[in-house]
C-alpha cells in the first residue's frame, strides 16, 4: 500500500517558491544573485499597525479567536466592502483565514466534487490549479495573448463553460501579468456570466489598491449586482499594506458559503493569529495615506522595467496596469543559443540561462501557464532593478 496519497500526484510544487529559493541558495554560496522572483513588496510594515499589533499583545489579546475571525476585524472588512467597492455585506457574511491561500483553498475544499471544473485564465497564479485539483475539480485553462494585455475576452469565457463549470477564478490587477480589467472589460464578461446561473465567481482582488494612472479598480459583483449572490471576493491586506508575513486574507460572499468555509477552517488551523489580526483591523480602519505613495514608488520602477527591458533584443515587455509585476515575452530568443552552448529551447531553458549566466533570478512563465514568457517582480530597488535589466541586455546581447 502507498504512503502517500494519490491526490499529491496532481500537485506540482511552487515554481515562484523554488525560484526564491535557487537565488537564496546561490546567494548563500556567494553567488552575486539579484532575486527578481518574490511576490512581496519591499516596503517595511506601517508603524500604526505594527503598534496596534503591540497594543494587542500587552492587553492579552493572545488566545484563540472565533474560527472565521474577531468581530472587529470581520465589521472593518464589511465596512471596507462599502466604503471602497460599494458592496453591502453583514459582517457575518464575511470571514478571515491564514492568508489568501487558505481563504481559496477553504472555498474549493467547501464546493467542489469530483468532475467539477474551473474556468482559469493564463497565465495565472500558480497555487490555483493545484488547490483545484487538491480538491477534487479540474481546471479548465484560458489561454489569453500578449496582443490582448493578457486579458480574458467574453468569447474565450464563453467557449470554456460547460455544464460543469462551478467557478470562474478572476483576478486584476493579475498576478504574473500585471493585467487590470476596466469597468467596460468587465462588464463584458459579467454579461456572459449572467448567461451561465450554475458559474460562481471566485474574484482575487488582492492587488486591488496597486493600480496606476488614472486606472480605476473595480470588481465583478459591484459591476453586476445580480452576481453577488454567487461570488465569493477575496481580499487580504499582504500587498497594499505590506504584511505578507502576518499571514491575513478575508472574503465576503452568501451566507451559506461563508459558513461551509468556515466549517473547513475549524477542522484545519481554526482562526488566523490574534496579534495579526487586530493589526489587520488598524490596517482597514486606520490611515491609509502610504498607499499613494508607495504606488508611485511602485509606478517609477514599472516605468523603469519596462522601458529597459524592451532594449533588451528579443525581448518584447508590454506596460501593465497593476500589480508589482511585469510578465515579457522572450520569443524572440527562443532557438538562439547561450554563452554557455546551450540552445533556447523555451522560456524555462532562458531564465536557468539567465540565472547561471547573469546572476539573475526570474520566474518562467510556462509556470503561470502561458510561454515563452517570464515575470519578473519590481518589488525592490530602483538601483538593483536597473542592475538587473541590464545583465538581462547583456545576456541576450550575447545569444547566437
Amino acid at each position: 500500500m502507498a504512503f502517500l496519497a494519490d491526490a499529491l500526484s496532481r500537485v506540482k510544487p511552487s515554481a515562484t517558491i523554488a525560484v526564491s529559493q535557487k537565488a537564496r541558495e546561490l546567494k548563500a554560496s556567494g553567488r552575486d544573485v539579484i532575486g527578481l522572483g518574490a511576490g512581496e513588496p519591499d516596503f517595511d510594515t506601517p508603524e500604526n499597525i505594527k503598534a496596534a499589533a503591540v497594543d494587542a499583545i500587552n492587553r492579552g489579546e493572545t488566545k484563540y479567536t472565533p474560527v472565521s475571525g474577531i468581530p472587529e476585524l470581520r465589521k472593518a472588512i464589511a465596512a471596507k466592502f462599502k466604503r471602497e467597492n460599494n458592496l453591502d455585506y453583514d459582517w457575518q457574511q464575511t470571514i478571515v483565514g491564514t492568508g489568501g491561500k487558505q481563504i481559496l483553498f477553504n472555498a474549493f475544499m467547501a464546493t467542489l466534487n469530483a468532475g467539477d471544473e474551473v474556468v482559469i485564465p493564463a497565465p495565472y497564479w500558480v497555487s490555483y490549479p493545484e488547490m483545484v485539483a487538491i480538491c477534487g475539480g479540474t481546471p479548465v485553462f484560458v489561454s489569453t495573448t500578449i496582443e490582448n494585455d493578457f486579458k480574458l475576452t467574453p468569447a474565450d469565457l464563453e467557449a470554456a463553460i460547460t455544464p460543469k463549470t462551478k467557478w470562474l477564478i478572476f483576478n486584476s490587477p493579475s498576478n504574473p501579468s500585471g493585467a487590470a480589467y476596466s469597468e467596460a472589460e468587465l462588464k463584458a464578461l459579467t454579461d456572459v456570466l449572467l448567461r451561465h446561473p450554475q458559474v460562481w465567481i471566485l474574484t482575487d482582488d488582492m492587488y486591488e489598491h496597486l493600480t496606476y494612472g488614472d486606472f480605476v479598480f473595480t470588481t465583478p459583483a459591484q459591476i453586476e449586482p445580480s452576481l453577488k449572490d454567487r461570488t465569493l471576493t477575496m481580499n487580504g491586506v499582504s500587498k497594499a499594506y505590506a504584511m505578507t508575513g502576518w499571514r491575513i486574507g478575508y472574503a465576503a460572499g452568501p451566507l451559506e458559503l461563508i459558513k461551509a468555509m468556515d466549517m473547513i477552517q475549524g477542522q484545519q488551523t481554526s482562526g488566523a493569529c490574534s496579534i495579526a489580526q487586530w493589526a489587520a483591523v488598524e490596517a482597514l480602519n486606520g490611515t491609509q495615506e502610504f498607499i499613494p505613495a508607495n504606488k508611485e514608488i511602485f509606478r517609477g520602477r514599472r516605468d523603469l522595467v519596462v522601458s529597459m527591458l524592451n532594449q533588451a533584443k528579443g525581448i518584447k515587455c508590454p506596460t501593465p496596469e497593476g500589480a508589482f509585476y511585469v510578465y515579457p515575452s522572450c520569443a524572440g530568443t527562443i532557438g538562439k543559443t547561450a554563452p554557455s552552448g546551450k540552445v533556447i529551447e523555451s522560456d524555462e531553458d532562458f531564465v536557468t540561462e539567465l540565472l547561471e549566466t547573469e546572476g539573475v533570478a526570474v520566474v518562467h512563465g510556462s509556470a503561470f501557464g502561458l510561454g515563452p514568457n517570464f515575470r519578473i517582480s519590481y518589488a525592490t530597488s530602483e538601483e538593483l532593478l536597473e542592475e538587473a535589466c541590464k545583465r538581462i541586455q547583456r545576456f541576450c546581447a550575447a545569444l547566437r
